[in-house]
């Protein structure tokens, strides 16, 4: 709320008065103050007079043939310096929000995507050493109440939303699919029917949880319903839960990360899967993105992308008892994982 003692100040288009002031008394002429200013003297004086009737007293007085400061021109005189100095800092945090190596990115993402969208932005930061950045790690509700209250600069979700009110952008792929422990009795079959996985005990995500909504619209769209041994809250809980034994799950094929690491994960040879599906950057219709936001999704999509795709063909690649047992797609291609009594590996 403004001060009501500087509403006279904002009436009167004060700053181009305070500009001729401060030359004048710098240089002690009005004179000199209107050529420095490139502009006519008269101009100058009318702007010194609305000054002075603003501030309801006189800024200089004549004595002999010299012209002073009052008191209340020092004051004035001294105040210009904060002003201009308060603006200039302004205009040099615009300048960092305009410029794309400097800001702040405030970034939301689903639970899923931590396992790059720390690289991704660790690359953008090695890049552009001068940016502040900050992470969110949730579930899909929590991310669309965050963007419902503009709270971030950019959000990642595990698929697209359909909304009017809401501007989507495809980043990367996000295959889901069927995870097992090794030893599950399904491990080594082949083109395993929806129907019969469908009988398997299923380990979900919390209600909320966006590879929750997608599991759940695949079973409705199959006439079927998920038989929901446990619900819990993170992938983490959920991959410990299947090497348990207590089932299998849907999930999205970067919930082991980018590493190809020993595990006793594996992925079911199912019918339709894996289900192909993106990540996608999302923003509120009206938000105005801010250099470095945008900057960020060019450097991912145009420059994590290369990495982070290869790093999922090497990972379609590797044996079956390390992690796959069936191809996934990738941009629509189709890439085959080394399946478990193959010698060779197929890429499509």
């Amino acid at each position: 709320m403004l001060q009501p003692g500087i509403r006279r100040y904002l009436k009167h288009g004060t700053l181009p008065q305070l500009r001729v002031f401060e030359a004048s008394a710098r240089l002690g002429s009005l004179t000199r103050a209107a050529e420095e200013l490139h502009i006519a003297q008269p101009t100058a004086s009318v702007q010194i007079k609305k000054l002075s009737e603003t501030i309801g007293l006189p800024l200089f007085e004549q004595v002999g043939k010299r012209v002073y400061l009052t008191e209340a021109g020092q004051h004035v005189y001294a105040g210009c310096h904060n002003v201009f100095h308060a603006l200039s800092a302004l205009e040099e945090t615009l300048n960092s929000l305009r410029a794309t190596g400097s800001g702040h990115l405030r970034l939301a993402v689903c639970s899923t995507s931590k396992y790059f969208a720390l690289r991704m932005l660790g690359a953008f930061i090695r890049r552009y050493p001068s940016v502040e950045a900050s992470l969110e790690i949730h579930n899909r509700k929590i991310l669309i109440d965050r963007l419902a209250d503009n709270e971030d600069d950019l959000y990642l979700f595990a698929s697209p939303l359909d909304r009017d009110d809401v501007v989507t952008q495809a980043l990367l792929p996000n295959p889901l699919v069927v995870f097992a422990r090794d030893d599950h009795p399904l491990a080594n079959a082949r083109q395993i029917s929806f129907e019969r996985i469908a009988a398997e005990p299923f380990l979900m995500r919390e209600p909320g949880s966006g590879t929750r909504l997608l599991a759940t619209k695949l079973f409705e769209q199959r006439g079927l319903a998920p038989r929901i041994r446990m619900e819990l809250s993170t992938d983490e809980a959920i991959k410990e839960a299947i090497l348990a034994g207590l089932g299998v799950a849907i999930m999205s094929r970067f919930t082991l990360g980018l590493e190809p690491e020993p595990s006793r994960l594996i992925c079911l040879d199912v019918e339709g899967f894996p289900l192909e599906n993106h990540w996608h950057f999302a923003y509120p219709v009206g938000k105005q993105l801010s250099a470095t936001a945008r900057a960020f999704m060019d450097f991912a999509r145009l420059e994590a992308r290369g990495p982070v795709m290869e790093e999922l063909r090497v990972l379609a690649k590797a044996p079956a008892h390390e992690l796959l047992v069936q191809p996934f797609l990738i941009n629509g291609e189709v890439v085959k994982g080394k399946s478990a009594d193959a010698n060779t590996h197929n890429t499509g």
